[in-house]
This record gives C-alpha cells, sequence and structure tokens, in this order.
C-alpha cells in the first residue's frame, strides 16, 4: 500500500526545489502584482530558498530556508544587499528568531542560538545548542519560532501527518522556552501546522495561522487564523476543522465545542504561513494594527488558489473582514512565486519572502 503521507512530502519537496526560470534570470514580473492605490512592490534582495525573516538590533535582516539547509544574513550598504551565508549543513532551518543580540535557528529538532551574530556575519561562532530535543519527523517537521512579549521562546511543532492522533504533548502545537535555563512547556494545542505568529501590539494576544488538511475535496477545510490569548486552548486538531468541521476519521473522538473555532475561516488550500501586525508608519492609519497574512499557494487543489497576500481587520481584538493585499503570483493557473513570511521594517516597508522565485520582495507605500 502506497504511504500517501510520504508520498505527498516528496512531492512537496520536490517542488519546492524547481525555481521557475524567470527568477533564476532575475526576471520577475512584478509589473503582474496588483496592489491597492499608493503601494508598489520591488525586488529587495536575491535568496534562494528564502523562508522565514527577522531582524537583528542592527538593521541586519535574517532568513532561514528549508531544503538548502542554509541561514543566511542580509545587510544594506549604501543601498546595496549583500547576502551572506552564516550556517549550511542544517536540517530545514526555516525558523529565524532575535534576542540580545543573538539569533535562535529552528532545525527539525533542535534550536541553535548563534551568540553576538551581527558583530561576526564574515566569521559566524559555533552554534550553542538549546537543551531541548523536538521530534525528528520530517513530514511538517519545519518550524516558526518568534520571541514573545514575555521574552520567551515560542516554537510551532506540526503533525507528523496529514491526518492522525499524534502525541498531543509532542506534536500539532505551539510550545514555548525560556531561553535562559531552556525549560520547556506546551502553550497551545490541537494545531495542525502552524507557520507564522504573532502578538498584538496593543492586547499581547498570540495570533497565528494554522495549515487545515487535505484529502477532504477542494473546499474542505478551510486554512485557519487564530487567537490564544491564554494558554491551555485547543484548536480541534485531528477531530475538528474550521467552524465546527468534523474529521471523517477522528471527529466521532472530540465534539467540536470542545475545541475553540477560528478567528476568522481563510480559503481553504491557500497554506498561510508568515504573518504580521503591520506596526510600521509608511502605511496608510487604516493598516495600523491589522494583520497581513503570506499564503504560499494551494498544491493539491484542481483549481489553484492563494500565492497572495491576505489584509486581516482587526477590531476590538476580533477579526472581522479579509481583503486581499496583494496578488499576481498566480497568472492563467501557474504559479511564477509563493510569499513564506512578511516583515515590517523600521521604515515602515513590508518584506516579502517568496522560497519559489528565490527572492525577497520590498513593498512600500507613496501617497497617490
Amino acid at each position: 500500500m502506497i504511504n500517501l503521507n510520504y508520498f505527498s512530502y516528496i512531492l512537496i519537496l520536490i517542488l519546492s526545489q524547481s525555481l521557475p526560470v524567470i527568477a533564476q534570470n532575475s526576471i520577475l514580473p512584478l509589473d503582474k502584482i496588483k496592489l491597492p492605490p499608493g503601494f508598489s512592490i520591488s525586488l529587495w534582495a536575491a535568496v534562494p530558498d528564502v523562508h522565514a525573516l527577522t531582524l537583528g538590533h542592527k538593521g541586519t535582516v535574517f532568513a532561514g530556508s528549508k531544503t538548502s539547509g542554509k541561514v543566511y544574513a542580509i545587510t544594506t550598504d549604501n543601498g546595496a544587499r549583500q547576502v551572506k551565508t552564516i550556517a549550511q549543513g542544517l536540517k530545514m532551518p526555516t525558523g529565524v528568531a532575535f534576542r540580545n543580540g543573538a539569533l535562535y535557528v529552528s532545525t527539525i529538532s533542535r534550536i541553535l542560538r548563534f551568540n553576538n551574530i551581527e558583530e561576526n556575519l564574515d566569521q559566524p561562532p559555533q552554534p550553542i545548542f538549546i537543551n531541548h530535543d523536538f521530534p525528528t519527523e520530517r513530514f511538517q517537521g519545519w518550524k516558526f519560532i518568534a520571541f514573545g512579549p514575555d521574552d520567551l521562546l515560542y516554537v510551532s511543532v506540526g503533525a507528523p501527518c496529514n491526518i492522525c492522533q499524534p502525541d498531543p504533548s509532542q506534536f500539532a502545537l505551539i510550545s514555548r522556552i525560556n531561553p535562559d535555563d531552556d525549560s520547556y512547556e506546551v502553550y497551545a494545542q490541537g494545531i495542525r501546522h502552524s507557520l507564522g505568529f504573532d502578538w498584538h501590539p496593543e492586547t499581547k494576544a498570540l495570533w497565528f495561522t494554522d495549515i487545515g488538511r487535505d484529502w477532504m475535496g477542494d473546499d474542505l477545510p478551510a486554512d485557519e487564523l487564530n487567537v490564544a490569548p491564554e494558554q491551555g486552548m485547543h484548536f480541534g486538531f485531528p477531530y475538528c476543522h474550521a467552524n465546527d468541521v468534523l474529521d471523517p476519521k477522528f471527529g466521532a473522538k472530540r465534539d467540536c465545542s470542545q475545541s475553540t473555532s477560528p478567528a476568522i475561516e481563510l480559503d481553504a488550500h491557500v497554506v498561510p504561513q508568515g504573518m504580521r501586525f503591520y506596526t510600521g508608519n509608511m502605511f496608510p492609519a487604516e493598516y495600523r494594527n491589522q494583520i497581513l497574512v503570506a499564503q504560499h499557494g494551494s498544491w493539491n487543489r484542481r483549481t489553484q488558489r492563494g500565492f497572495q497576500l491576505e489584509l486581516i481587520r482587526i477590531q476590538d481584538n476580533k477579526a472581522i473582514q479579509r481583503e486581499i493585499f496583494a496578488e499576481g503570483w498566480l497568472q492563467d493557473g501557474k504559479a511564477w512565486g509563493k510569499p513564506v513570511d512578511v516583515l515590517v521594517m523600521p521604515d515602515g516597508a513590508l518584506l516579502v519572502s517568496d522560497d519559489f522565485a528565490g527572492v525577497i520582495y520590498r513593498i512600500s507605500y507613496t501617497q497617490p
């Protein structure tokens, strides 16, 4: 019998390593990207297999990767970008976070710390291993990490399957680690695979994306944006998906009323990954403290969907509306780019990573 989970994982790896010709030739059809009036997009840096982004105290942008095993540092000198490889040979080092001069990097089973990294970009120090071992399963094993308002390092751990009942203390969760003593605890459970989270600038509540399961049809279940203002909440996986969609295999084992519903449903199979609250001053005031979500795009849907940035309007700590913010990476049913993560820069511009085209874009605003 064919193991569909393994087959799907291999297919994803093959597709993720197949860069489009336009990216290799640095000819990107940025004129195809549609943005609201006054916004523009440009190529900021070419970074192969770029995934999650974070910002150092001295303005260095750090980027993880998935299939190349590399971690990058991007600096700017007189307007020119320099891309340096500061680590390589790692297992899916997708997540990056910065704290007190140190860069934290997630691999499949470990978190690494590079001390005083911005002072040593040309000769990076040997990494220090955080004393906690994560599962070694590669299926959805790549992790997003970020520091919360409590100064703890939050780490997502995906389910090792499309749909199954994994150990709830090890998989399908968001955990957190005290970087000073390596103590570990589970923060939220029932999360199939989150590759992006951020905290509301005012309420400090944790918001996160969650990628829904496959093989329930083109339009089920919806992908999700969730909010977890406190520890101990359960978001349904593998029993209940989106708003009260019982899983055909495991739904009878737990009622949906025992799980927290999404803050807002996204379209099915858009594969939401990175998200950030917009906290800059460049964009118009109506974007302040609103959420921007990078949608990597569908891979097993008959009609492709996603490949865009979506704006989620927040009011009174509730998601009230969805709007397309940037689209055009999908043309005639074929994708030439796949947004992964977003990062608000000190000048208020928005960086967007694209692992398929192997670039980072810059979205800026000028009064129309």
